[in-house]
């Protein structure tokens, strides 16, 4: 199965347009094309084209920016589909599929009913689409990209090998443009010219020298369950049957080196509705033993109704998580506890609303820390200043004062403060690169000032427009 067009139909499928639509991805400093359908190639666009040059002949073009972590996904749920028909079912590339479908093809009716029902389910979910069958897997890519029958192998481009573009552009240069060229002609000079690859693809295609096919494996699904003989309703009852998923669950988890992020327990009740408990975990973690309080809030809260018959626990969302060594030498403090403290405050308020400052490299103090999710960032060591900075960070707040040294006397907030000491000036550029109006005035001479009344504030004065102001107080 060969899919030319997989990316562009990815996106089609949900969001049909008429007229010619390409995905575009960046390549160095230019814009080009990734992926384009049929009516995008009428007029006579092309892939690799500049999105400048492609908008130049075609004004009503549509584009989208190429995803390719999506077009894999998509064909990977492909190749799961293709399972209906056999059960050995490979990538190839890209954009393709191979299948073995030895023994299977009986089941439609033969080859020909094989191919007519994958058309037709292909056609009816808008995936353009070429089909290929043959003996071995390098006929059945050549019908697929250049057409023909397997009886009319011989008569195909040495492109039809599986060739890399270098090597059939060197063959066609030596006047060998077919396959039937390259059969009649001596191995031996081929092989010392271009190497082994090249007569082990024409081997493979002729059936000479086997290919097997190597299905991909599915992803481990981390999941469990169980169904009771009698119905449930107690919380300590559900707690003690998701106890005993737990166990199994973690062992899978800690032998695929893997933590779960986001957990559902779903409470099958005897009149088949389910109550599902989700509970979204601050770090990757496959301890049962800390994991097990966090579902009791969620199970209190469920409806049991006539009782609960059946009851699933399946790790939705997972993270590496690696096996470490522990021993006596271990110095790092461990941040298990604060894990699970975000995790119980995060099932009430949620763990987006836990936030934490983290440091941002830039100078300016506006923009020298960023506010993050606590469960989704980890914490920095400290603050790329030298200087100290205040605890309180606010908008500046202008006082009455002329000159370029501290006031030895001002009024704050309504309150009369002296300066009992002054240290500094800090000098404070803005940065050109960024769009600030608070900073367009130009530099800032920042002071740090002890007063007598006790208060330590963070003031600075504008040279450029004189006038002071109070932005920070230190602890």
């Amino acid at each position: 199965m060969w899919f030319p067009r997989l990316p562009s139909d990815r996106v089609l499928r949900t969001h049909p347009v008429e007229g010619p639509f390409a995905l575009s991805q960046r390549l160095g400093a230019a814009e080009t094309l990734y992926c384009l359908n049929a009516a995008a190639e009428r007029a006579g666009l092309h892939r690799g084209m500049r999105l400048a040059d492609a908008r130049s002949f075609c004004p009503e073009l549509l584009t989208r920016p190429a995803q390719p972590d999506l077009d894999a996904r998509f064909l990977a749920s492909l190749r799961r589909w293709a399972g209906r028909y056999c059960p050995w079912v490979g990538g190839d590339g890209a954009d393709g599929l191979v299948l073995d479908v030895t023994g299977a093809a009986h089941l439609f009716g033969g080859e020909a009913g094989m191919l007519a029902d994958m058309q037709a389910r292909l056609t009816r979910a808008r995936i353009n689409h070429r089909l290929g069958v043959g003996t071995t897997r390098g006929a059945a890519w050549a019908q697929a990209h250049f057409g023909g029958t397997e009886d009319g192998l011989l008569a195909l481009p040495v492109a039809a090998l599986r060739l890399p573009a270098e090597t059939v552009t060197a063959l066609q240069r030596l006047g060998l443009r077919h396959i039937s060229d390259l059969t009649a002609a001596a191995r031996a000079p081929l092989a010392r010219r271009f190497g082994p690859a090249l007569l082990t693809r024409l081997d493979q295609a002729l059936g000479d020298l086997p290919e097997p096919i190597t299905p991909e494996a599915e992803p481990p699904h981390f999941a469990t369950r169980i169904t009771l003989p009698e119905p449930i309703g107690l919380v300590a009852d559900v707690m003690a049957a998701a106890e005993r998923l737990l166990a199994p669950l973690c062992a899978k988890l800690q032998a695929q080196e893997m933590g779960a992020r986001r957990l559902c327990l779903t409470l099958r009740r005897v009149d088949q509705a389910n109550q599902q408990v989700e509970l979204r975990l601050a770090a990757p973690m496959r301890d049962a033993p800390r994991i097990l309080p966090l579902f009791e809030r969620g199970v209190a809260e469920v409806d049991a109704g006539f009782g609960i018959d059946q009851i699933r626990l399946e790790a939705v969302q997972v993270e590496p998580l690696p096996l470490q060594q522990l021993g006596h030498a271990t110095t790092q403090a461990n941040p298990d506890r604060l894990n699970d403290l975000i995790t119980r405050i995060g099932t009430r308020i949620g763990l987006e609303n836990i936030q934490r400052f983290l440091p941002a490299d830039s100078h300016i103090p506006e923009r020298s820390f960023l506010i993050a999710p606590a469960a989704f960032s980890t914490p920095e060591s400290g603050w790329p200043s030298p200087r100290p900075r205040p605890i309180r960070l606010f908008a500046p707040e202008p006082i009455l004062h002329s000159g370029p040294t501290p006031p030895p006397r001002f009024r704050w907030r309504r309150m009369t403060l002296t300066t009992a000491r002054a240290i500094g000036p800090e000098r404070i550029a803005p940065e050109w690169w960024l769009e600030d109006d608070m900073w367009r005035t130009g530099v800032r001479d920042y002071w740090r000032i002890d007063t007598g009344e006790g208060r330590r504030l963070w003031l600075f004065h504008t040279p450029q427009s004189p006038g002071w102001f109070v932005q920070g107080e230190f602890a």
